[in-house]
This record gives structure tokens, C-alpha cells and sequence, in this order.
């Protein structure tokens, strides 16, 4: 296989389906793919002498309950088959996989490229929520309270609502009701500081 026909294989199949990319080198492309949960997923493919590695960032590090989240991905590795989460030093989760190069030199080439970017986005946005469930869900409470208060659109939240809504919420009504007053008083949420 010549160099970087991995990397032009990515490129037409990208462009067959209408799906953005990011160049990073000659030996490296970033393919953005939509997604329902997780509005979208960059998967970085890099191309080696020796291996074709996938990997995607999927969610920051978590603000809260460290052992659950990191068990729940340890337990989600088993049933990845061949694709796996790690972290990174600062424990930003990522989703992985590497594939011998010979696997891109026969007619399936194609449809392996299609099948793995398909897994990725799948598992990606499947384990979005939740992750930010396990890892985030006072950070959405805190925001949700804070969205109602200054009488602002929670749809970002929508998926969460029955987790954030609900009078296990600690944090409804601790922010200034600020649909009352001059924008210019508000207060960014925790800092009581002016906007």
C-alpha cells in the first residue's frame, strides 16, 4: 500500500457522503461526524507504516463521581469488539481502535472505513448522556436553575430534565429571579459579578 492511501480513501469516502473534513497533515485527516446526542464526533485517522489508528474525543474530564464514570467505561470496554475508551493524562475520555494497514488493501477497504466511522459515531453518541449523567449532573442542575431563573431556554438540557427539574434540584431558586430586572444587573451564575 502506497503512503497516504488510507488518508486519500478517507477523503472520497467523505466526500460520497457529504461528511466534513479537517486536514491535519498528509498522514493524518479529521472527519467530523454528525450526531443526535452528541452534536458531533471528530475522529482523528492517522496513518502509519504499521497501523491505521482511530481515535475520537468524546467527553472532558469529569467534574464529579469519578469512580462510577470511569467504571461504567471500563465495563463498556468489553462490549466495544475491537474499539475501546481511554483517557488522557488530564482523564479526558477518548474512544479508540488501531487496524493493521492490510485491512485497507483489499475491495473492503471501503466498506471496513464505513463500518468503523459508522461504530465510532454510534458509540459515541450512545454513551453521551450517559456520561454527563455520571459525571456532570450537578453542573446541569446548577445550569438549569440558573437557565429558569434569567427565564432562558433550557433545551439544551431537554434529554436531562427529569434528573434536573425535579425538587432534588438544590440549586432552583438560589439564583436572583433576573426576568425581573435590567439585563445589565444580572449576575453570571456564582461569580457576583455584573455581566
Amino acid at each position: 500500500m502506497s503512503a497516504g492511501a488510507v488518508i486519500d480513501l478517507v477523503r472520497r469516502w467523505a466526500q460520497e457522503n457529504e461528511v466534513e473534513l479537517e486536514s491535519v497533515d498528509e498522514a493524518q485527516i479529521v472527519v467530523v461526524l454528525p450526531g443526535e446526542k452528541k452534536l458531533k464526533t471528530n475522529v482523528s485517522i492517522r496513518e502509519t507504516a504499521h497501523a491505521i489508528d482511530f481515535q475520537a474525543f468524546v467527553v472532558r474530564r469529569p467534574d464529579e463521581n469519578r469512580e462510577r464514570f470511569f467504571q461504567w467505561l471500563l465495563q463498556q470496554n468489553g462490549r466495544l469488539g475491537g474499539l475501546s475508551f481511554s483517557v488522557d493524562g488530564y482523564d479526558d475520555v477518548y474512544l479508540n481502535a488501531s487496524l493493521p494497514p492490510e485491512v485497507f488493501e483489499t475491495e473492503a477497504a471501503e466498506d471496513v472505513l464505513d463500518s468503523y466511522l459508522g461504530r465510532f459515531l454510534a458509540i459515541a453518541d450512545r454513551s453521551f448522556n450517559d456520561l454527563l449523567t455520571l459525571g456532570f449532573l450537578t453542573s446541569m442542575k446548577r445550569e438549569w436553575a440558573w437557565r429558569i431563573a434569567r427565564g432562558e431556554s433550557t433545551r439544551n438540557l431537554a434529554a436531562f430534565e427529569h434528573l434536573v427539574a425535579g425538587d432534588d434540584n438544590e440549586f432552583i431558586g438560589t439564583f436572583t429571579d433576573l426576568s425581573a430586572h435590567d439585563e445589565t444587573d444580572a449576575e453570571a451564575p456564582g461569580t457576583g459579578v455584573p455581566e
